[in-house]
């Protein structure tokens, strides 16, 4: 008999599960071209998801369900709120660009990206390795749909077949790293897996193996190099209200997950994976910043900055094991757990932009688009030099005191390699700020290509407003998340 308990940690799941079923019934009976009813609805159930989510989060209670196969902890439930909140401002940025372009006649775009939060909230909750793999499927077959939603074009459908194969070999990369560590330690319970191997009865070199696999398919899935060969191609091809929803929201499941997987399942193994993580970051901020700066398209600009963003990223996992010790672990991990937290937010005032400017028939996805924009609109103008500002880690935005967070970790392991990593960090970041000032240059000193001024819906105009004025608040006063990160991977850690 299932116990109480099991219930209580996956009620924000059941919740999303059955509105989302609920919802697709509704929009069966819709006829508006806005599907008015389906969005408003979508937006009240995401708004009761994150409440429920962020209620337990601050609860600061961890509890076991189903046999110890499902965890709600703080690091969890407060990256289950991120991500509700997230696809909320994802849909609301994306719903005029979707209509625009026909992709509202049925309503699976909120159908279908509730179902990919559910596999986000499953891979988040996940502490066996199975659910874990469950949640990521029900994820990217979600993506592999909403990538391919305008079936007439044909640039989308190209994007969305190479993501399914690409993504399906990442996938299998997984699977099978998590079949070594099954045959290896005879469990699938990643709690159970942390112990068998720090008895050290195993045979190191099977989960070494096994190992590879895993980082390079958790490597696919944040697009870090040599594995990033989607990004680029999807965020382009994709509709851009897609590449919003395939970059923002997920990345904070992928990080959750790196987390289950390599800290709470494979903490033993930190010096072997720490390695690889730190191969990883290297590359990513080499191509990622060096790539970025030949991009001319914007989107595509954008996912190579990625990269690099996730690159810095990897960079706090790798100092948390330091000699066999574990006493830099929660200031490395939360340094990047605000990170990931931080580049979403700066992320969705990006592409809110790109989603503002498209109309129909014309994407906006060129940086030459972008010309002239502060003559045009000085609030769009400004919202989007700040994400730039943010990303490229100029104070006193957020995004500086992200990169802080993970340079500060880095030096804290009084390593000489990871001192050596934050230098190569910094060097890469300036030349990754070329790129990004590049935009704000073309918005503020180029001839506008056209003088029609940009309006935008209500809500499109609030939410847009409340993000860029977050990644300036959040800079200037960055230590309420921070202490909320800290705290989350204590709580994490302890268990």
């Amino acid at each position: 008999m299932i116990d109480k308990l099991s219930w209580v940690a996956i009620y924000p799941e059941i919740v999303l599960l059955v509105m989302a079923c609920i919802i697709a019934l509704v929009d069966l009976s819709s006829t508006s071209a806005q599907r008015t009813r389906t969005y408003i609805l979508t937006l009240l159930t995401l708004t009761v998801v994150a409440v429920l989510t962020g209620i337990a989060a601050n609860d600061g209670k961890t509890v076991y369900g189903f046999g110890g196969m499902v965890v709600s902890d703080p690091m969890g439930n407060w990256l289950k709120c991120f991500a509700t909140v997230a696809l909320m401002v994802t849909l609301v940025y994306g719903r005029p660009y979707a209509a625009d372009r026909d992709m509202l006649r049925g309503g699976e775009m909120f159908t279908i990206s509730m179902f990919a939060l559910l596999g986000m909230f499953v891979m988040i909750s996940g502490s066996n390795f199975l659910l874990i793999y469950l949640g990521l499927e029900l994820l990217t077959l979600s993506s592999y749909a909403l990538v391919a939603l305008r079936r007439d074009n044909a640039v989308a459908s190209e994007a969305a077949m190479k993501y399914f194969v690409l993504g399906a070999m990442a996938s299998g990369f997984l699977l099978y790293g998590l079949s070594m560590m099954y045959g290896a330690t005879g469990s699938l319970d990643v709690n159970e897996v942390f112990k068998i191997i720090a008895s050290g009865k195993v045979n190191h070199q099977v989960l070494v193996f096994g190992l590879v696999f895993i980082v390079a398919g958790l490597a696919f899935k944040v697009g870090a190099a040599p594995f990033h060969m989607w990004v680029p191609d999807v965020y382009q091809g994709a509709p851009t209200a897609v590449t919003l929803l395939i970059g923002a929201a997920p990345e904070l499941a992928a990080f959750a997950i790196i987390i289950r997987l390599l800290v709470e399942g494979l903490l033993p193994l930190a010096i072997d994976w720490q390695q690889m993580l730190t191969l990883l970051a290297i590359a990513s901020l080499l191509v990622g910043n060096l790539a970025a700066i030949a991009q001319t398209n914007l989107k595509r600009m954008l996912a190579y900055s990625t990269i690099a963003q996730m690159g810095f990223m990897l960079l706090g996992l790798v100092a948390g094991v330091v000699n066999g010790n574990t006493y830099n672990a929660q200031f490395a991990y939360s340094a990047s757990m605000f990170y990931i937290v931080t580049y979403v937010l700066t992320t969705l005032a990006s592409f809110g932009i790109i989603l503002l400017l498209a109309r129909e028939g014309f994407e906006s996805e060129e940086i030459t688009d972008l010309a002239g924009l502060n003559q045009r609109s000085p609030l769009y103008a400004g919202v989007m030099a700040i994400a730039m500002f943010s990303l490229a880690g100029l104070p006193p935005l957020v995004g500086f005191y992200a990169k802080l967070a993970v340079l500060q970790a880095l030096i804290a392991s009084g390593q000489a390699i990871y001192i050596g990593l934050a230098v190569f960090a910094v060097i890469t970041s300036l030349i990754g700020a070329f790129y990004y000032l590049r935009v704000v240059k073309v918005m503020y000193f180029d001839a506008p290509v056209t003088a029609s001024t940009v309006s935008a819906p209500r809500d499109v105009r609030t939410v847009l407003s409340i993000n860029g004025l977050l990644i300036l608040v959040l800079g200037i006063v960055p230590g309420g998340l921070m202490t909320l990160c800290a705290n989350a991977i204590v709580a994490t850690l302890a268990n």
